[in-house]
């Protein structure tokens, strides 16, 4: 194809479908992250956690009963953390800073699914209270 005379070589296309791909599928990402985003209650609760939060997820992550592909899971998830590149910019308004706290949510949940609730149990550094506001805000089961 010509633009005003000049060809646009082949590799400008695939780069612009690339692209245009990884526009779309963050845009998908931030439609999933707005719907699961949590209340106002919920992500405060969240955020008074973080620091039990971020000793519970190492204190899995270090757990060799639990299996392999959930503590690469958690791994990810605290080198998520620790990045200061996020899926949403802390600058968008309300998800910029839920995204964080519906990652964590999300790979918690995996991680009860899949490993059971007691290691949740067991790992826990915090308070009783800690502990059900965490299952509370992350809708983890009893």
């Amino acid at each position: 194809m010509t633009r005003n005379g000049a060809a646009v070589p082949d590799w400008a296309w695939s780069l612009l479908g690339v692209l245009g791909g990884l526009l779309v599928l963050w845009a998908g990402l931030l439609g999933v992250l707005w719907a699961g985003r949590p209340d106002e209650l919920r992500l405060r609760e969240l955020m008074r956690l973080l620091p039990d939060v971020v000793r519970l997820l190492s204190r899995l992550a270090a757990d060799s009963s639990l299996p392999r592909g959930v503590r690469l899971r958690l791994w990810l998830l605290l080198g998520y953390l620790a990045s200061p590149v996020d899926l949403v910019p802390d600058v968008v308004p309300v998800i910029g800073y839920a995204d964080d706290a519906v990652v964590v949510a999300l790979v918690l949940r995996s991680v009860v699914r899949r490993a059971g609730g007691d290691a949740v149990d067991r790992h826990w550094p915090g308070t009783p209270e800690g502990l059900a506001a965490l299952r509370r805000a992350a809708r983890l089961p009893d």
